[in-house]
């Protein structure tokens, strides 16, 4: 089987979505885009599915409202009570009002760090991890579109070639 791919690149977004979108309705599956910033709309004109990120983000605040709530249970009610302003310290529900500040904090905190362990996780970006871009000048001002190549690599750099890119490699990929 051959490991080839071809690397298309254009100079422009919207030339390059309007490649995207003719590649997929000649029916062939790209591989993957590589973009210097994100493009709007890309991921629908690709048929990516759409993120499960913000059901993950609801539940890491849930864990960080839990623990918020069992945290000034524990110290100001249970562990050591103390009379802070005449407020009574042997119901947690009637000194909710006070702990509302905490409560939203350590919601927002378990949010966003989570998230961010989620997303490298997820991302696969970690510490000393070398990069998978093919061309650097899509960290510049380029775009990269990868096909793999099952026997109609003239086909595609036809159709490629129509679609506006400024430069065309077949790659044999290991």
């Amino acid at each position: 089987m051959s490991n080839k791919v071809i690397h298309a690149l254009y100079n422009d977004d919207d030339i390059l979505m309007d490649a995207v979108k003719k590649v997929k309705a000649a029916h062939h599956h790209i591989d993957e885009v590589f973009t210097p910033f994100p493009v709007h709309g890309l991921d629908k004109a690709l048929g990516l599915a759409p993120t499960k990120l913000a059901i993950t983000a609801f539940l890491y605040g849930l864990t960080g409202l839990s623990f918020a709530i069992w945290m000034t249970n524990y110290m100001m009610i249970e562990d050591w009570p103390q009379d802070i302003g005449g407020k009574p310290n042997f119901s947690w529900v009637e000194n909710m009002p006070a702990f509302v500040p905490i409560m939203f904090e350590l919601t927002v905190f378990f949010a966003a760090h989570l998230m961010v362990i989620t997303f490298y996780m997820r991302s696969r970006i970690w510490p000393f991890k070398e990069a998978e871009n093919p061309d650097v000048r899509t960290t510049d001002d380029h775009f990269l579109m990868e096909i793999s190549v099952h026997d109609n690599e003239k086909e595609l750099t036809a159709l490629l070639q129509e679609t506006g890119a400024v430069e065309i490699n077949v790659i044999d990929k290991h």
